[in-house]
This record gives structure tokens, C-alpha cells and sequence, in this order.
């Protein structure tokens, strides 16, 4: 095979396609699956939990913040597919002494696109990934172009509050649900007091249901801070999740669209 680069600008040698791969980052590990690759996939992390079969019979190296380097040098993979922010810099360097790395890099639906694309010729179904993009295009292509104008905040963590900036691949989603990010000039993942999303003019308030699990008795303990805020718990894999889980996106976001718009 010939010399790849992954997202990051890095070369990556391979020999052969790979038959022995290794999963850290769970909406990649749910895209191989749906590639095709339910034989060449090995090991996953605990957070893969789509597909559900291989959450429960392939072998887990770990968190993606902590991987279990021993168990990966037990497995001997061929290839190890992990991603920039999700996973740790100086784990993964100490893996690509071992092994040829590859490293998504995705902050909009463009990047997932040509995630996808890479993952494809990487692992040897080009032709799977293609179609894959051609569904995810037509899906994205016929959202409505204008969704709710109203100012909105979508958090994904308590204690402290964290909140996503506009460089982010949840705000680019955000946008392509058609929901205006209050927080578009900040920076990846700022911590947010109720103070400032009241001084925002925030009239939309996502709670996440992950990586921190907002529940309903969230909401109601924000309700009584913002009485003028519609807060709405979402599906967080819908808005985090960059790989084939993107093919569900556009009909929750036409649904969200609807919950919104229907709400006193």
C-alpha cells in the first residue's frame, strides 16, 4: 500500500491492508463496523458502545484517556485508528513506536466526510466509505436551511458548566440543525456560569446526555435560574458522534426542530 497521511499531516506506512485493527475512538469504531470490517477489528475501548455485539465480544484496551498499552501489545494489531482530541498525545506516540497510527482530525462535517473517506482506503473498503458519503450527503442535503433563530447554548459538562466553542464539530452541527451557537466566538470547550448564558440572551439550552449525562432533574435545577429559557436535554452521540451514527442525525435534528418549535 501506498504511503497515507492522516488528518494531522502525519505519514503513515502500511504493508498490507490491515487485518488486525484497533479501535480508540468509539463513533470510528462504529464506522468500521459499518464498513464492513466486523473480522479485522480486534480491540475497542470501553466507550464503543455502538455496535452493541462488538461491545460485547471484542476485546477492550481501556478508556480513550486510558488506554491499557499492555493489552494493545497483547493483540498485536496492524493498524490503530485514533483521533487528535479524544485520545491521549503522549499514549498515542508511545503506541506508533509500536504501530502504524492513523489520526482523525474533525471539527465539521467536511472533515468527517474526508474521515470517512481515509478510514475507507485505509482499511481497504474505499467503495463501502463512498457510498456511505453519498448517503450522509443526501441525508445533510435536505435538513431545512433555516431551523430556529433563537439564541442557543448546548452544554456538555456540570461542575463547572462547559459549554462548545465555535471551532468545534458539536457547533458544526449545531449550525447544520439549524440552531444559532451563542458562544461562537469562544474557543473549544469554555467553562460557562448560569450568570453569563442569562447576560448571552440565552433563550435555547441544550443539556448533553454526554460525556456528562444531564438528566431531567437538571433541567428543572436550571429552569429555576433561567425561568426564560426553553432547556431541552439532547442526544449528545447526535451532535458528537462523526462517523456512520451521522446517517440518524438529520431526522433527530428535523425532530428536535419540531420539539422546539411545538413547546410553550
Amino acid at each position: 500500500m501506498p504511503v497515507l497521511i492522516d488528518q494531522t499531516g502525519r505519514k503513515v506506512a502500511l504493508q498490507a491492508i490491515p487485518q488486525r485493527i484497533i479501535s480508540v475512538v468509539p463513533s470510528q469504531t462504529e464506522l468500521l463496523f459499518d464498513l464492513g470490517l466486523r473480522n479485522e477489528v480486534i480491540g475497542i475501548t470501553k466507550f464503543c458502545i455502538h455496535p452493541e455485539e462488538w461491545f460485547y465480544s471484542k476485546a477492550r484496551v481501556g478508556g480513550t484517556k486510558q488506554l491499557k498499552i499492555d493489552i494493545i501489545h497483547e493483540l498485536q494489531p496492524d493498524l490503530i485508528i485514533a483521533n487528535k482530541e479524544e485520545n491521549v498525545k503522549e499514549q498515542i506516540e508511545e503506541l506508533e513506536k509500536h504501530y502504524p497510527v492513523w489520526i482523525s482530525d474533525v471539527n465539521n462535517l467536511a472533515d468527517a466526510y474526508a474521515m470517512i473517506e481515509q478510514v475507507g482506503v485505509i482499511s481497504g473498503k474505499p467503495e463501502n466509505a463512498s457510498q456511505l458519503i453519498t448517503k450522509l450527503q443526501n441525508n445533510f442535503a435536505e435538513l431545512p436551511r433555516h431551523g430556529s433563530q433563537l439564541p442557543t447554548a448546548y452544554l456538555i459538562w456540570q461542575k463547572p458548566y462547559m459549554t462548545i466553542g465555535g471551532d468545534t464539530f458539536i457547533h458544526s452541527m449545531l449550525e447544520k440543525a439549524g440552531f444559532k451557537n451563542i458562544f461562537l466566538n469562544k474557543k473549544r470547550y469554555p467553562e460557562v456560569t448560569v450568570e453569563e448564558l442569562e447576560a448571552a440572551n440565552c433563550k435555547l439550552l441544550f443539556l448533553s446526555s454526554e460525556p456528562f449525562p444531564f438528566q431531567q432533574k437538571h433541567v428543572e435545577e436550571l429552569q429555576k435560574q433561567l425561568p426564560e429559557t426553553k432547556i431541552v436535554l439532547v442526544d449528545g452521540e447526535m451532535f458528537s458522534w462523526y462517523g456512520s451514527r451521522l446517517l440518524k442525525a438529520p431526522a433527530y435534528f428535523n425532530s428536535l426542530q419540531s420539539t422546539i418549535n411545538t413547546r410553550p
